[in-house]
């Protein structure tokens, strides 16, 4: 583990996955961290339609190496009876420290008023929110960079991150955008799609 400048993995899954090979063994995870250099990942598990189950797996982790995994909580709002107290438990008894949400799986855009509790949820609470974002691919309406914009306004004690810049080209020069109009956008650097020069466009 590096000491001066830690390496931290904002954005990471845990569960089963298999198309992309996430797993949900905590040893094999820090091995791999090992081999990259990182030394603490922030890990949630939305692959569950049951949020507790996901929640709970990302528990696990932190239980077994609690020094290298941040728990990040994961809700839907197709739930929304159980989205507040499973969120609550998340933070309150679980200590998770963000919450992951994504629109692909909800099938839900985020500016959608059913994400209201949970955001003002995490508003009252100046909580991080991470969700997924790109754009230029299938579904990339429920999560465009520029929605963030609208969102970012509409819960400004929110600190709201754009889940892989907006992904493809297009998508990163739209997260640049809405960045620059709303201060409380942070873009993760984690692209799925990155092409050369993703990064250094993202941080100039």
């Amino acid at each position: 583990m590096t000491t001066i400048h830690p390496v931290i993995d904002l954005h990471a899954h845990a569960g089963r996955w298999g198309s992309v090979g996430v797993d949900d063994d905590p040893d094999r995870y820090v091995e791999i961290m090992d081999e990259a250099g990182i030394d603490r990942t922030c890990i949630n598990c939305i692959f569950y339609g049951d949020a507790t189950m996901g929640n709970d797996t990302v528990a696990r982790f932190i239980d077994r190496y609690p020094d290298r995994f941040v728990g990040v909580a994961f809700v839907t709002p197709h739930y929304p009876e159980e989205a507040i107290p499973e969120l609550e438990r998340a933070y309150d008894s679980l200590g998770f420290k963000m919450l992951k949400v994504y629109p692909p799986y909800a099938l839900i855009p985020l500016t959608d008023p059913k994400w209201a509790p949970i955001f003002e949820w995490c508003d009252a609470r100046s909580a991080v929110v991470m969700s997924h974002s790109d754009l230029g691919m299938p579904g990339d309406h429920l999560h465009r960079p520029r929605l963030f914009a609208e969102v970012a306004r509409m819960y400004t004690n929110v600190s709201w991150v754009l889940g892989h810049a907006g992904n493809l080209e297009a998508g990163r020069v739209e997260a640049v955008e809405a960045a620059k109009h709303a201060p409380n956008i942070y873009l993760e650097t984690a692209t799925s799609w990155g092409g050369n020069g993703a990064i250094e466009f993202l941080v100039e």
